[in-house]
């Protein structure tokens, strides 16, 4: 079976059994921060098994996308190495919120996984285990389930096949230190001794070889677990199960061929691998590191295809940072297997064919992901390039003493050549050295053994001794360092490993596992900080029962609303007296709740008659979903069961609505004019303007702003009605409508806003999945006016745009501004671009006229500056303090003061603007002993600064311009103490 027939049938054997399909929710987890990316089935259901949503379904099937590189979860580093793990995967799984349990959740596991109907694998190489009981807290012990093997036993599993694991780390699972959790049942598929990792021909299971392979868990919620430990019994126990795709899929094969004993044998790889091999020229070889970069590459194709689909851009931190880190070590392994840097990029179109069947969306982005893949293929190869200098200027620090040495020891090698050469008799056991080498021995620091074989060598006989010196022992280099340009730069560690060895150098590789794990530590807890804020227990307990009605669609005020719930910080309250706040839910209300990009609305609570402000509201919320929260000050006295009127304030409402209708317009026009790569990757509907970001891979340049500007203005002139409607989510995404990113939709009854265009060929615009306001007529946004467009992370860009009474004061303001500049300039507004050139070219002109008087100024201190040259220990130094120079002046005499040396060092310093700038040189000749760049180093710290450069010139700044004077004074010594 292929890997789409086991998903296919996975699926439908559940909708036969009454479970809802619900497709795959994003690999960016929305709405819950706590998660890198979505790792399991259940993600999607977190809330509906934490009793903060409920679903007009109570049974649910789905193949979920994962993705396990990152954050707590992380198999990044195994991947390739061993037959199992992956960074993207699909957990196929069946739910039931407080319907079926135990004995349900059992019978099917088996039914599907034995019956010739289904699976059909063979019960003899199936084994199960159940919970064996543990100790939560001392005095508090859950029992072995017993449940689940007398369920297993229903199912005629042999007993001796039923095996209790005890403890919590294997057989237990809980979603925190508090809140559901519960015992858990595994099936596992005995692969045969081929599969052992440990060469085993005989062993039983549960050995942990890798032979018995787990590829179903079934997670019973049983329990609640409190904050001091202790467990009681759930009113409506859950079922969560998850089951690999790949991992079943390479059962499946191993039945048919025992041989085939790893997930990369199955199809969802193998044509992957296959391509990997014909583009990198690796079409027979069958090694070990082969197979593994052959694996890598087919593995992270796939991730880095789903993450980009799903919105995920390269970057330097969070999210982005994990995929780059996947990317790089794909076009590593590629490059060891002979392919160049864009075999990843190649590959997405694989990914997007194999996968077409559940996932047509990757064929609808594959040019997006390609770009993105390139781009980032791109920067990669520079910064290979980039890590590699860094590496060698840190190997040529390292070595300098030795390499000293070696060069003193040639130079030696060679008077003795010369003496040999002079020397008119074949016996030259009699020339003794000259007293030179005794000079070359201690300035060079040549050890005496290397002398002494080197006479030996040509038969000389060394008459005098010099002082003996041991060859310089070079340190490991630097895991610190390491793990630096590994991080930055994305150099591989067995490069930097194979570098260094060809330079007789070895790792301080416990000092890189250090800075690994840190670097580890501080991705867990960049996530680990990001807590979900859970809802006041109140909410959910009231969300059982009650349901807010929105009346948000029909207007902006209305009466007699009931006030159902009153919840202050504490708790829920019977009463909010004047002056307190808290947050209260309604029967029904007309405030729009801060969603979907949309903010919320603002307004009061009223008597019915509309005549007593009752209280004053700041925002209103979904603290779970079905309620709506309203956050309040009371003004009068409010209780639980009051009858109020609620006014949202209608001419913010009208500006938040002409901006939200003008998203739609200017998203479909960005489609319409940049290509259907771009996506919504985030907005935001405010009454003072619209914010739209967006996936594009370059600015948009000013002809197709104003297209874009243009197109939406005209579709603002048609005046369309603009069309509401609900219907199922795979009706309306079959119709045409697009999904916005970061929404969560439900299955059925989506909102769906269509601005109608009769000459389109659809018949339409726009059309979005959409639950926020709009105005009733695409005319009565008035006008749409772009004030900017800029980048705002890798791949993706940011447009701003004002409408109606916004857009005309943005006229009106660029309108004042271009007649102040004519008026300044003394031209009429059409001659005014024409006066602007002209004095731009004249700024040009001065400016240049003043950087060659300021040129002249800075060579007229040369002389002068000359004459202060000192001598420390036969180096000429000379430091000063110049004023009226900028940088580049002081660069311009530093070289030419180096000139005028011959052979020196120079420090220059000026104050500019109340900050320090100092500017080093160092002549060519005695860069080997003292480095510019870490001379500044030193004099920048003296002034509250930093800096560096290279070994002959370097530039600092500072904070501290009282001490200038005082630093530049120091330099004699520091250089005295470098000679």
């Amino acid at each position: 079976m292929t890997g789409n027939e086991i998903r296919e049938m996975f699926l439908r054997y559940f909708e036969g059994q009454g479970h809802r399909r619900v497709r795959s929710g994003s690999l960016v987890p929305i709405g819950d921060p706590t998660l890198l990316f979505t790792n399991a089935g259940m993600n999607q259901f977190k809330d509906v098994f934490l009793g903060l949503e409920t679903r007009d379904y109570k049974r649910a099937t789905s193949c979920q996308k994962c993705v396990r590189a990152g954050g707590k979860h992380n198999d990044l580093e195994n991947v390739g190495f061993t037959r199992r793990h992956h960074t993207f995967f699909e957990m196929l799984g069946n739910f039931s919120f407080g319907d079926y349990f135990k004995k349900e959740a059992i019978a099917y596991a088996w039914e599907l996984i034995t019956s010739p109907k289904w699976f059909n694998i063979p019960k003899e190489k199936l084994y199960v285990t159940i919970f064996g009981g543990a100790e939560l807290i001392p005095l508090v012990d859950l029992k072995e389930d017993g449940e689940a093997r007398d369920f297993w036993l229903g199912q005629n599993v042999p007993g001796d096949r039923i095996f209790a694991i005890p403890g919590l780390e294997e057989n237990f699972w809980a979603m925190g230190d508090t809140g559901p959790c519960g015992p858990c049942s595994e099936i596992l598929y005995d692969m045969g001794p081929a599969a052992s990792d440990l060469g085993h021909t005989d062993c039983k299971f549960p050995c942990d070889c890798g032979r018995y392979v787990e590829i179903w868990n079934l997670v019973f919620m049983q329990f609640n677990r409190e904050a001091d430990g202790k467990v009681a019994p759930l009113p409506k126990p859950c079922v969560d199960t998850g089951m690999g795709l790949e991992r079943v899929a390479a059962v499946l094969l191993n039945l048919e061929d025992p041989k085939k004993t790893s997930n990369y044998d199955t199809d969802l790889f193998q044509s992957l691998i296959y391509v990997t091999r014909a583009r990198t020229n690796q079409r027979d070889s069958t090694s070990p590191l082969t197979m593994a970069s052959l694996r890598i590459v087919a593995d992270h194709a796939r991730a880095v295809t789903f993450l980009i689909s799903d919105g995920v851009f390269p970057s330097n931190e969070g999210r982005g940072y994990v995929l780059r880190k996947i990317m790089r070590r794909a076009v590593r392994h590629a490059r060891l297997l002979g392919g160049d840097f864009y075999v990843l990029s190649n590959t997405a179109a694989n990914v997007a064919d194999v996968m077409r069947n559940a996932y047509p969306e990757l064929s609808e982005n594959l040019g997006r992901i390609r770009e993105v893949i390139y781009a980032e293929e791109e920067r990669f190869s520079r910064t290979i390039d980039l890590g590699l200098k860094k590496l060698e200027a840190d190997i040529d620090l390292l070595t300098k003493d030795s390499r000293k040495q070696r060069e003193g020891l040639e130079k030696i090698r060679g008077i003795f050549d010369e003496q040999l050469a002079a020397a008119k008799t074949g016996d030259a056991s009699e020339l003794v050295s000259p007293s030179v080498v005794s000079k070359l021995v201690n300035e060079f620091k040549v050890p005496l053994e290397w002398v002494q074989d080197a006479a030996e060598d040509r038969a000389i006989r060394l008459v005098s001794n010099p002082e003996r010196f041991s060859p310089v022992a070079l340190p490991p280099y630097s895991g610190e360092n390491a793990f630096k340009i590994y991080d930055t730069f994305g150099l591989p560690l067995d490069f930097i490993k194979d570098v260094l060895r060809d330079q007789g150098l070895s790792l301080d590789e416990a000092s890189f596992d250090s800075a690994m794990e840190e670097q580890r530590k501080r991705a867990r807890a960049s996530w680990k900080g990001i807590a979900k804020e859970a809802p006041n227990p109140a909410y959910a307990k009231l969300a059982e029962t009650f349901k807010t009605e929105p009346d948000f669609y029909q207007g902006t005020n209305t009466r007699d609303c009931r006030i159902e719930a009153i919840i202050s910080k504490s708790g829920p309250v019977n009463e909010l007296k004047p002056g307190e706040s808290a947050e209260i839910v309604l029967d029904r209300t007309v405030f729009y709740p801060e969603s979907g990009g949309q903010v919320s609305d603002v307004g009061g609570f009223y008597d019915n008659s509309e005549s007593l402000v009752l209280a004053t509201v700041t925002a209103a919320y979904y603290p779970v979903a079905g309620l709506i929260a309203h956050k309040v000050t009371a003004k009068e006295t409010l209780r639980v069961g009051d009858r109020v009127a609620v006014v949202a304030d209608a001419t913010r409402r009208e500006l938040v609505k002409r901006n939200h209708t003008g998203t739609h317009l200017v998203h479909a026009a960005l489609r319409n004019i940049l290509g259907t790569h771009v996506k919504q990757a985030g907005s935001l509907n405010s009454p003072e303007g619209l914010r739209f970001d967006f996936s594009h891979f370059a600015s948009v340049d000013p002809e197709e702003l104003r297209d874009i500007e243009q197109q939406v203005n005209e579709q603002i002139r048609l005046n369309a009605e603009i069309e509401t409607g609900v219907s199922s989510l795979d009706e309306a995404l079959a119709s045409g409508a697009l999904a916005f990113f970061g929404d969560k939709y439900p299955e059925h009854n989506v909102r769906v806003v269509t601005i109608p265009d009769p000459n389109a060929p659809r018949g339409f615009y726009s059309k979005e999945l959409c639950g926020g306001t709009h105005v009733r007529r695409s005319g009565d946004i008035g006008v749409l006016k772009i004030v900017s467009e800029q980048s705002v992370a890798a791949g993706v860009r940011r447009i701003e745009a004002v409408t109606g009474t916004g857009a005309l004061e943005s006229y009106q303001r660029a309108a004042s501004l271009l007649a102040h500049l004519a008026r300044t300039l003394n031209v009429g507004e059409d001659a005014l671009l024409a006066a602007v050139e002209k004095q731009s070219q004249t700024v040009k002109q001065l400016e240049k006229q003043l950087q060659v008087q300021k040129q002249k100024s800075a060579l007229s201190l040369l002389d002068d500056l000359a004459s202060r040259v000192q001598l420390v220990k036969g180096v000429k130094v000379l430091a000063a303090q110049v004023e009226g120079v900028d940088r580049a002046g002081m660069r311009q005499l530093v070289d030419s003061l180096r000139q005028k040396l011959g052979s020196g060092v120079v420090a220059l310093g000026t104050t500019e603007d109340g900050k320090v700038a100092l500017i080093t040189g160092v002549t060519k000749d005695l860069t080997g002993k003292i480095h510019a760049g870490k001379l500044v180093q030193a004099l920048a710290k003296l002034v509250g600064g930093t800096g560096g450069g290279r070994a002959e010139l370097a530039e600092a700044g500072g904070k501290d311009t009282s001490a200038l004077k005082s630093t530049l004074q120091t330099l004699p010594s520091l250089i005295d103490h470098l000679l």
